[in-house]
């Protein structure tokens, strides 16, 4: 299991799984664009590359997201297949994915952003807890 949804009045709050970090940054990648369309049936067709370096690893998966978001708000992609190597102010992706198709990809959430709210590491059980802004 890559995530699973937590319950949230208002946003779309997630605690994301991983046996390090890497993994954990790939699954929180994958759980927002599970929650804009269902990302098992994202087509790795073209990729995308990401490096950002950033004061911490709160701060650095925040922009790692707002990344993504930006791509999906501006050229239309849906990605979901993410090769994450980071150590925690250091990272760099490859994001696989392909252009948001009506007809292919369900809609399911307009994530409008990525919030500082509950974001939470939690190294000893190997999770993070994050919530989108829907």
């Amino acid at each position: 299991m890559r995530y699973k949804l937590l319950e949230h009045t208002a946003d779309a709050m997630v605690e994301v799984f991983g046996r390090d970090m890497n993994e954990r940054f790939a699954n929180a990648a994958y759980a927002m664009f599970d929650q804009i369309t269902d990302a098992a049936a994202i087509q790795s067709k073209g990729e995308v590359r990401v490096v950002i370096d950033s004061e911490s690893r709160e701060q650095l998966l925040v922009d790692f997201l707002q990344e993504l978001l930006f791509l999906h708000d501006t050229e239309g992609l849906v990605l979901g297949e993410f090769e994450v190597k980071t150590d925690g102010r250091h990272l760099e992706a490859i994001a696989k994915g392909e252009v948001f198709d009506e007809k292919k990809h369900k809609k399911r959430s307009l994530v409008k952003g990525v919030t500082y709210h509950r974001l939470e590491f939690d190294d000893e059980a190997g999770t993070v807890t994050l919530l989108f802004d829907v």
